[in-house]
């Protein structure tokens, strides 16, 4: 089974620089995507992605803003829409897809990074999401969590740690949060589980030269339960295009969709 995670920071932009020509080349089972600032009827008219997949949205209601896709090459068997809480809901946030005893969700964390009132909302956010991770740990399921969590976790994580310690993103709060989820709550770092380099990151700054010199930031994650981390056999962050400020993360496992 592969996965690929990629936050799009709109996927209609993402789409003329050709992120579906490249999809369609991934022979991906599961595409999460997220920040899609589209509407139901903007995607359905323009079809942005490969026709093959089956498709499960949660998105904003604030037109342009956030959202998150699940594209698969088999049609879930379920799908739901948020994790219960109206604030982070109506945002589209989360969005699950069942198949069989599997479930993905294609995730996005909001930013704290444009101002106090955001790093309250992402606290939030993080207060509310953790019993929700402990109740999908519980369920039996194996749960694979992929998309765009807004936190560097360690220092490895980022090239600039010291100049960013008090920024959002690498906040001693939001680590130790990251670190619950998986210390606690008993989630896996997919990624880090098969690959413990230095320098692997996700997203750079538009600013100055930070993709050029990769000088970014490991935001994004495959987070999973650990049955399903233990069949995690390669991963890569593809770098040689760029369909927005972040990288596609692509993981295989020994697991079948099916």
């Amino acid at each position: 089974m592969r996965v690929v995670t990629l936050n799009v920071n709109g996927i209609r932009a993402a789409a003329k620089k050709g992120l579906a020509a490249w999809l369609g080349r991934q022979r991906a089972d599961i595409i999460c995507l997220q920040e899609m600032k589209a509407q139901a009827a903007d995607i359905e008219h323009g079809v942005h992605v490969p026709g093959r997949y089956a498709a499960a949205y949660a998105l904003a209601e604030k037109k342009g803003y956030s959202g998150v896709a699940i594209l698969s090459r088999r049609a879930p068997d379920a799908v739901i829409r948020g994790f219960g809480i109206r604030e982070f809901d109506r945002e589209g946030r989360a969005v699950e897809a069942r198949f069989g005893a599997l479930s993905v969700i294609s995730l996005y964390v909001p930013s704290g990074s444009s101002g106090p009132h955001r790093q309250a909302s992402k606290f939030r956010f993080l207060k509310v999401f953790l019993p929700y991770m402990r109740k999908l740990k519980r369920s039996g399921r194996e749960v694979l969590l992929a998309g765009d969590w807004n936190i560097a976790h360690k220092e490895i994580d980022l090239k600039n740690w010291r100049a960013n310690r008090k920024n959002s993103g690498f906040l001693p709060e939001e680590r130790a949060w990251l670190t619950r989820v998986f210390d606690a709550v008993g989630f896996v770092d997919v990624f880090r589980r098969i690959n413990p380099r230095p320098e692997q990151y996700t997203w750079w700054s538009n600013r100055g030269q930070a993709w050029a010199k990769n000088v970014g930031w490991r935001l994004d994650y495959q987070i999973a339960t650990p049955g399903l981390a233990a069949r995690a056999v390669r991963q890569s962050i593809f770098k040689r295009q760029r369909f927005s400020d972040h990288a596609p993360l692509t993981i295989d496992y020994d697991w079948p969709l099916d």
